[in-house]
């Protein structure tokens, strides 16, 4: 399974099964956690078999269930951390579902464990990213139109653009708002979050997946 193919596969899983990560597929989630530490400067962390976290009222309101292992996005305090751990985290998002894991981007329903993560002098932690083996494999939500999320000044769009602005489009957001614009103008492209609740969470996520879409094209960003 290439990227785009992972791409098109991942849905939100909130039920997982209960099965431990190992083996090869542990050491390789493992593995992409260090790679994008390392090309970040984040503290992403890979929690396993701690299930308090989504032991309570908050998490059983999400309809989450058998969540034992998860992502703790954690990263230095500053403008452009939220955007940092979408557009990172969602890297590690896409290697999981390569692997036949499933995941589930997760703000406000669950409980914080202290003991399970660190969070450094000056680090903040922004959310948590659930991961296992899925009861299911989720179901794809309803995307806005490509005219409402992107526009290209002077002309039609390349193709380049609009496949970005297509994978873009199936990234996921904060209570499914899509929230993103991405704007064409003399070969660079803008891309804005708009407002509501990790906009710029969601908005490091569609950016990654622009990427990913308009390749081989590389991205100028403004």
């Amino acid at each position: 399974m290439d990227l785009m193919e992972a791409m098109a596969r991942r849905h939100a899983v909130r039920a997982y099964l209960d099965r431990p990560l190992a083996g090869a597929e542990l050491e390789a989630l493992e593995a992409a956690v260090a790679r994008v530490n390392r090309e970040s400067g984040l503290h992403i962390q890979l929690v396993k078999n701690e299930p308090q976290a989504f032991d309570s009222t908050l998490a059983h309101y999400g309809k989450f269930s058998g969540v034992a292992n998860y992502l703790a996005l954690v990263g230095p305090k500053g403008p452009e951390l939220e955007e940092r751990c979408g557009y990172y985290g969602e890297r590690i998002v896409l290697e999981a579902q390569r692997l036949g894991l499933n995941t589930c981007w997760v703000a406000l329903t669950y409980k914080k464990v202290p003991s399970a993560f660190t969070v450094s002098p000056g680090e903040k932690l922004v959310m948590v990213i659930a991961v296992g083996y899925g009861a299911t494999q989720g179901a794809a939500h309803r995307s806005k139109e490509e005219s409402t999320v992107s526009v290209a000044e002077g002309g039609a769009a390349p193709e380049w653009f609009r496949r970005g602005v297509q994978a873009a489009l199936l990234a996921p957001t904060a209570m499914n708002q899509q929230k993103f614009r991405f704007t064409l103008q003399d070969g660079r492209v803008t891309a804005k979050a708009g407002f509501g609740t990790y906009t710029k969470v969601d908005l490091g996520i569609a950016k990654y997946h622009f990427e990913l879409g308009a390749a081989p094209e590389t991205v100028d960003w403004a």
